[in-house]
């Protein structure tokens, strides 16, 4: 049986850990090459060494995703290595949380510039060569936060909520050429974010959960799939919440 993204090249940011290596991996184990990004460059070899064992060619990049120079510059070396980009996956993003009164600047740019311009920076960048071959995926993980707020995460959630306008404004621009973009809104999901929280707060996140438990990173890995594959050729500038039923 073919696997779904076979002979297929996709950029994953924040790839190191988490939820950005889980879907470095699944999209791996589905046949496509992996150029695997992130700030630090020990976290995304040892994500390409995963994806290495699955058979798929991978290489890992190490990027700030605010900084556009850079990003220009890194796309252009995956363009080189790999001849094209399929599949462009916008993971990579930070917290800062703060009470609206005590935040700072510096926290409000850190999360508004990784979180929304690193997906505007990758985005322009790969979507040149999506358009002159008419084709491609984008896939922007957002948060249930940016449909919701929270208290103490208004740079976060303006962040995401900014990242899912983004992600319907692009699919509207480049709907004609062949290329979708869509975002995906993971609820809690099992991190290190999450396992610092400690245990009785953990259990009662899953009373707030219809399934009755956390998130993994494989289950919005599995989305991420879907949306890469051409079982979502028609599937563009939507927002898939992976919650378990949190936010309905």
């Amino acid at each position: 049986m073919q696997r779904l993204l076979e002979n297929k090249v996709a950029v994953v940011t924040g790839a190191g850990r988490g939820i950005g290596r889980a879907i470095a991996l699944r999209l791996a184990g589905e046949g496509a090459a992996i150029a695997a990004c992130g700030r630090t460059l020990a976290n995304v070899e040892s994500t390409t060494a995963e994806v290495a064992k699955t058979g798929s060619k991978a290489a890992a990049y190490a990027v700030d995703v605010s900084n556009g120079a850079q990003v220009a510059e890194t796309c252009e070396k995956i363009v080189k290595e790999f001849g094209r980009v399929d599949v462009l996956v916008n993971n990579a993003g930070v917290t800062r949380d703060q009470l609206l009164l005590r935040m700072t600047d510096e926290e409000w740019d850190t999360v508004l510039d990784t979180n929304l311009k690193g997906a505007f920076n990758f985005t322009k960048s790969v979507s040149r060569g999506m358009l002159k071959q008419r084709s491609g995926r984008i896939i922007n993980v957002t948060s249930i936060i940016g449909l919701t707020g929270n208290a103490g995460q208004s740079n976060y959630a303006a962040s995401k909520a900014g990242l899912i306008g983004f992600t319907k404004s692009v699919a509207r621009e480049l709907a004609s050429r062949g290329i979708t973009a869509n975002a995906v809104a993971p609820g809690f999901i099992v991190t290190d974010m999450t396992e610092a929280l400690g245990e009785p707060a953990r259990e009662t996140l899953k009373t707030r959960i219809a399934l009755g438990r956390l998130g993994t990173p494989e289950d919005v890995a599995n989305v991420a799939v879907f949306l890469a594959s051409d079982l979502a050729g028609y599937v563009t500038g939507q927002v898939i919440t992976v919650d378990g039923g949190l936010a309905m």
